[in-house]
């Protein structure tokens, strides 16, 4: 895979840092992948963030990754997942005006690709959905629209000790939006990205 072209964009006059790696031939369309909490670390450089994108970008599809609010080179404040989600909004009709989509995102970032699924779904543009240690216990994730449920993973640590996986079952519940459960598996599933690639490659081309 080359390595990814540096992108500065523009949302309302801020600057937001991003990473565009292209599809290796005709792209099937364009995936976004949301990265973990802003005040705790998180950043597009995070590694499940990587596998992800790099999971997409071997099925087929051009992927965007960026920096949300006050990380890295983008500017602004942390805004509760509430302009993060607009943000990505923003990015998807900046670089993909039209055309098919996938979203993905990791703990809080999956949260914030929850947000943006329910507000793209009605365009009929989303494709694929993938979400990792959804931090829906800290936050109050929108319930999937039941279209979207055979289109989307939602994939968990049994050993998540950040998100608890009870939380996301109590989520998932009451959708009956199943969740695969990474035995023995982590937050961050150290020692398991390649088994999440593996997961995820299995989802984006069935």
């Amino acid at each position: 895979m080359a390595a990814p072209q540096a992108l500065t964009l523009q949302v309302d006059g801020r600057r937001v840092e991003a990473l565009f790696d292209a599809a290796e031939s005709a792209a099937l369309g364009l995936a976004v992948v949301a990265h973990p909490h802003p005040l705790y670390g998180g950043t597009m450089d995070n590694k499940v963030v990587q596998t992800l994108s790099r999971a997409f970008v071997q099925s087929g599809w051009n992927c965007l990754r960026f920096n949300f609010r006050g990380v890295g080179q983008s500017d602004g404040v942390f805004d509760e997942g509430v302009g993060e989600a607009q943000d990505l909004l923003s990015l998807v009709q900046q670089v993909a005006p039209s055309g098919p989509l996938a979203l993905a995102g990791f703990s809080f970032g999956a949260f914030v690709a929850c947000q943006a699924v329910y507000d793209l779904w009605p365009s009929g543009r989303v494709q694929k959905t993938i979400l990792v240690g959804t931090a829906v216990p800290k936050f109050p994730a929108p319930a999937l629209p039941v279209e979207a449920h055979e289109h989307t993973l939602v994939i968990h640590g049994e050993h998540d000790d950040t998100v608890a996986l009870a939380g996301v079952m109590d989520w998932a519940r009451p959708q009956l939006l199943p969740v695969t459960v990474v035995p023995s598996g982590g937050h961050f599933f150290h020692g398991q990205l390649t088994l999440l690639k593996s997961l995820a490659l299995r989802h984006l081309r069935s």
